[in-house]
C-alpha cells in the first residue's frame, strides 16, 4: 500500500477539487492543491511533489502544457500524472498519455478505483526509486573499480614497459578492447647482447585475461637481465603460469631470441598466428610456425622448450600479430584472415609493411571483437654487434664491492647437460661495481667462451658445420643428441679479481676438458661476414682487453681492466 504520498491536485472546478482533496486526504496523503495549469507548475516547482492529479481542460494554462511541464521539471524522477477528464474519444485519451501523462481517471470519480491507482503509481515509484539506487550503486562501484584498474595498469606498464619497447627499430599496435588489455608485448637486451621479444595473448579479455600477465612480465624481465637462456625463459615462464592461473585460462604466445651478433634467431611459438621473417636482401619471407601448446596448459615434466632457430642479415624484418589482427571483422562479418596478412607482405615494401597493414587493418574491421596486437622488430644497423651501454649503478650501495679475491667452478656431465651457469657468473661479478659498465661485454665473452667450452671442447662439434642454414639446424641437432647422452667432461671458470694503482683487473680463464683445438689457425682464417661460423672467437679477441689461448686448445684466458678515473 503506498501511504504518505505528497499529492498536488489541479482542478477548476471548486467543488471537484474539494472533493478530490477529501478522497485523497482520508486515504493517507499530503494535498496541495491548484486551481489551473500554471498554478499547478508553480506548485509543482514549490513543493515537488510526489504524484500530481490533473485536469485535462483548465484556463490559463491546460493540463496538457502543464503535464509537459512538470515532467520537463521532473527530470530523471518519476512523478506519475493521473489526468482527470470528462473526455470520452479515443483521440483525446491518447493526447492525455501523449502529454505525459500515466493514466487517467474518468468523471465522475470513483473513490475505489482512484485509491487503486494512486497506489499503483505509488508501487511504480517505489520500484523506480529502487532502480535508481542499484544503477548509483553499480556507478559509485563501477567508478571504483576503473579507478583500481587505472591504477593497476599503470603499475602494470610500468613493468611491462621496463624493457626496450621504446627502442628505434621495434614498432607495435596494440588496441585493447578493454582498459586491461589480454595481449601482452614485451622487449628486452640481455647481458650478452641478444634481444628478446614475446608476444602474448591470454584467453578473455580485461582484467580477467590480465591476471597472469603482471608474474610473466616480472619473470621476463628478471631472466632476461640475469642473462638466462630463452629455453630457461620459456620453461619457467610455462611453469610460472601453470602454477597461478585457474583451469582455462592461458597464454598463447611466440618468444623471439634475435642474437644481432651471431645473426641467428630462435624461435619459439605456441598458440598465436604465425609470426614472418621478412627477407631483405633476396627478398620473400619465411613463415614462423606455432608448432607448441599455449603457456599454462601443460605441466613442466612435459612442455617442449625446443626452439626453431634461423639466420639473419641486417635489414630483415620480423613480424608477429595476435588472433585480434587475422579475426578482426568488416561489417558484413568477413574475417581479416591470414590470406589478406600474407598478400600484404608479398605485396608490399618491407619499410612500409607496418603502416600499411595497420592501414589496412583500420580501413577492414569494424568493431573490435578481441584485444589486437601487432609487432615489428627491425634488424638495423648500429646494434649489430648486440652489447649494452652500460646501465648506471644503483645508489645506496650499502657496503663497498670487494676488489681482490678468486674463485673457481667445474661443471661436470651432470650439471653440463642441465644446467646453465652463466647467469650465476654474471650476477657474481656484477657485484664489483667498477665492473657494472661493462656488463654486457662481459656478459658476452663469458657466454662465447663457455659455448666453445661446452660446444667444441667437451662435445666435440665443429663450427664449420654452420656454413649455411641447413648446416647450423645439423649443429644443434647434433649439439642436443651429444649433450644429453654425455657421461663425463668439464668446463672450469676461474676468475680473479686484482686491484691495480689506477683502477683493477679482472681475469677469466676457462677450461674444458675435451681434445683441444688450434685457436691461432681458426682466428687466422678469413672471416666470412655470410657464414654463420668463426665468429665466437673473434669476439672475445675484440671485447676483451687481453685474449691468450692454451698450447693444448684446451683453454683460454682473457682480461678486463679499469681505471678509477673512467
Amino acid at each position: 500500500m503506498a501511504r504518505g504520498l505528497t499529492i498536488l491536485i489541479a482542478e477548476d472546478n471548486p467543488a471537484d477539487r474539494m472533493l478530490l482533496s477529501a478522497i485523497v486526504s482520508r486515504q493517507g496523503h499530503r494535498v496541495l492543491t491548484a486551481g489551473n495549469g500554471l498554478e499547478a507548475v508553480a506548485m509543482f516547482e514549490q513543493e515537488r511533489p510526489q504524484l500530481v492529479l490533473l485536469d485535462a481542460l483548465m484556463p490559463v494554462m491546460d493540463g496538457f502544457d502543464a503535464a509537459r511541464r512538470i515532467k520537463t521539471l521532473a527530470g530523471d524522477e518519476l512523478v506519475p500524472i493521473i489526468f482527470l477528464t470528462s473526455l470520452t474519444e479515443n483521440e483525446a485519451l491518447v493526447k492525455c498519455l501523449d502529454a505525459g501523462g500515466d493514466d487517467f481517471v474518468a468523471k465522475p470519480y470513483n473513490p475505489i478505483i482512484l485509491e487503486a491507482k494512486i497506489h499503483a503509481m505509488g508501487r511504480l515509484r517505489q520500484l523506480q526509486a529502487t532502480v535508481l539506487e542499484q544503477r548509483d550503486l553499480i556507478a559509485r562501484q563501477n567508478r571504483q573499480l576503473l579507478d583500481e584498474q587505472r591504477q593497476a595498469k599503470a603499475i602494470f606498464d610500468k613493468v611491462a614497459h621496463a624493457g626496450c619497447l621504446a627502442a628505434p627499430n621495434i614498432r607495435y599496435l596494440q588496441s585493447p578492447l578493454a582498459l586491461f588489455n589480454g595481449d601482452l608485448l614485451l622487449a628486452a637486451q640481455a647481458p650478452t647482447g641478444s634481444m628478446f621479444v614475446l608476444l602474448g595473448d591470454f584467453t578473455g579479455h580485461g582484467l580477467p585475461a590480465a591476471i597472469g600477465a603482471m608474474p610473466l612480465a616480472e619473470t621476463f624481465y628478471g631472466m632476461t637481465a640475469k642473462g638466462y637462456s630463452s629455453q630457461d625463459i620459456v620453461r619457467e615462464l610455462n611453469t610460472k603460469l601453470k602454477r597461478i592461473l585457474p583451469v582455462g585460462v592461458f597464454c598463447c604466445a611466440t618468444l623471439l631470441d634475435i642474437n644481432l651478433a651471431q645473426r641467428i634467431l630462435q624461435v619459439w611459438a605456441g598458440g598465436l598466428p604465425d609470426g614472418y621473417l621478412i627477407r631483405s636482401a633476396e627478398g620473400g619471407h619465411v613463415a614462423l610456425r606455432s608448432r607448441h601448446l599455449p603457456l599454462g596448459v601443460l605441466d613442466a615434466q612435459v612442455f617442449d622448450d625446443r626452439f626453431e632457430s634461423y639466420s639473419l642479415t641486417l635489414g630483415d624484418r620480423l613480424l608477429l600479430v595476435s588472433d585480434g589482427v587475422v579475426e578482426s571483422r568488416n561489417p558484413q562479418g568477413e574475417l581479416f584472415g591470414e590470406e589478406r596478412l600474407l598478400a600484404l607482405i608479398a605485396s608490399r615494401d618491407p619499410s612500409s609493411l607496418f603502416d600499411e597493414t595497420r592501414a589496412a587493418l583500420m580501413a577492414f574491421h569494424g568493431e573490435l571483437q578481441d584485444d589486437l596486437s601487432m609487432v615489428e622488430v627491425h634488424l638495423v644497423e648500429g646494434v649489430e654487434n648486440g652489447i649494452l651501454p652500460a646501465a648506471p649503478a644503483p645508489s645506496g650501495t650499502l657496503q663497498p664491492s670487494p676488489l681482490d679475491w678468486s674463485a673457481s667452478f667445474e661443471l661436470r656431465a651432470e650439471s653440463l647437460r642441465d644446467y646453465n651457469p652463466l647467469p650465476l657468473l654474471l650476477q657474481l661479478l656484477l657485484q664489483v661495481q667498477p665492473l657494472r659498465p661493462q656488463a654486457g661485454t662481459i656478459s658476452t665473452v663469458l657466454a662465447e667462451l663457455y659455448s666453445n667450452a661446452l660446444e667444441h671442447g667437451v662435445l666435440g662439434l665443429d663450427s664449420f658445420l654452420k656454413s649455411d642454414a641447413q648446416g647450423f639446424a645439423r649443429y644443434y641437432e647434433l649439439r642436443q643428441q651429444r649433450l644429453q647422452a654425455l657421461e663425463a667432461g668439464h668446463v672450469r671458470f676461474h676468475f680473479q679479481l686484482q686491484p691495480t694503482p689506477d683502477g683493477g683487473r679482472l681475469c677469466i680463464t676457462v677450461e674444458d676438458s675435451g681434445g683441444g683445438f688450434d685457436a691461432a689457425r681458426v682466428c687466422a682464417l678469413r672471416y666470412d661476414t655470410k657464414g654463420l661460423a668463426g665468429r665466437g672467437l673473434r669476439l672475445v679477441e675484440e671485447l676483451s682487453d687481453r685474449c691468450e689461448w692454451g698450447a693444448d686448445g684446451r683453454s683460454v684466458h682473457v682480461e678486463f681492466s679499469w681505471s678509477l678515473g673512467a
